[in-house]
């Protein structure tokens, strides 16, 4: 794919930075272009990006609005304070096209940032990811896949595709798989974090609402141990009393904090 960004003028934020909007990071065959909005803190860079990749069950979602517990303006504004660019990309949806191609689809928003880095003023080696639900299993195995993605946040991460609804060919998990998990064993395994996980993976932080029937929190705490096992870094925090996507929390603007933090630490320098 050839990427022509000299017709694309980013508008500036009142803080200072800039933000393209549809960006075509992918263009597949009898397919609609796949998009991305990319957020740029002040300065004059290059800046380390966060890919931003949204939950909604595989089934559902949009890159333009990261958490229904947030604003969209909340959240992008309190990564560019920590001094990242956020990527923010849509993907194919289950309704569309079945597991790998989440996964492609992710990759394929990495190389387009690689390919366009000094265009776009980012630092092509200075790449992390940051998902929820849904989104958190895709930014797990795109970052295991790629092998140069330097940190990992997941907010109640779906990371076992088995565990959830073995049975249902309706679940999420089935839509995204095509047929019922426990028929699929090895394309469970495929697209499961907790079986994906490589040597000296990336430093990870995993958030999880203790309270939540989502998406149990033993999901983070098993991807949690092996990372621990396979020799990687990572961080568990369990978000007290907290449902889904941390329905029922009372600071959820602090673990948005929390978030940008650590990824900007692990993205520095």
């Amino acid at each position: 794919m050839t990427d022509d960004l000299s017709m694309v003028t980013p508008r500036q934020t009142d803080d200072g930075g800039r933000v393209y909007e549809g960006l075509a990071y992918a263009e597949l065959r009898g397919f609609r272009p796949l998009l991305l909005d990319l957020r740029l803190p002040p300065g004059p860079g290059p800046a380390p990006v966060v890919v931003w990749v949204h939950g909604g069950g595989f089934q559902w979602g949009d890159r333009r609005y990261p958490s229904e517990a947030l604003t969209p303006d909340a959240f992008w504004r309190a990564a560019t304070r920590a001094g990242l660019a956020v990527a923010a990309i849509d993907y194919r949806l289950s309704g569309e096209a079945r597991f790998p191609a989440q996964l492609e689809d992710a990759r394929a928003a990495l190389a387009f940032l690689r390919r366009n880095a000094g265009q776009l003023g980012l630092d092509a080696g200075r790449i992390g990811f940051w998902g929820e639900s849904a989104g958190g299993a895709i930014a797990a195995l795109a970052a295991f896949a790629d092998g140069a993605v330097r940190a990992v946040a997941g907010w109640c991460a779906i990371t076992d595709m088995g565990v959830r609804h073995p049975e249902l060919a309706d679940s999420s998990e089935g839509r995204l798989l095509g047929g019922r998990p426990v028929d699929l064993p090895e394309l469970v395994a495929l697209a499961s974090p907790v079986a994906q996980v490589p040597t000296d993976p990336p430093p990870f932080l995993l958030l999880h609402g203790t309270a939540d029937t989502i998406v149990a929190p033993a999901h983070s705490e098993r991807l949690h141990q092996a990372l621990l096992a396979a020799g990687g870094r990572s961080e568990l925090v369990p978000v007290p009393g907290a449902e889904h996507a941390f329905e029922g929390y009372p600071d959820v603007p602090a673990l948005v904090e929390r978030t940008a933090a650590f990824l900007a630490a692990e993205l520095a320098g």
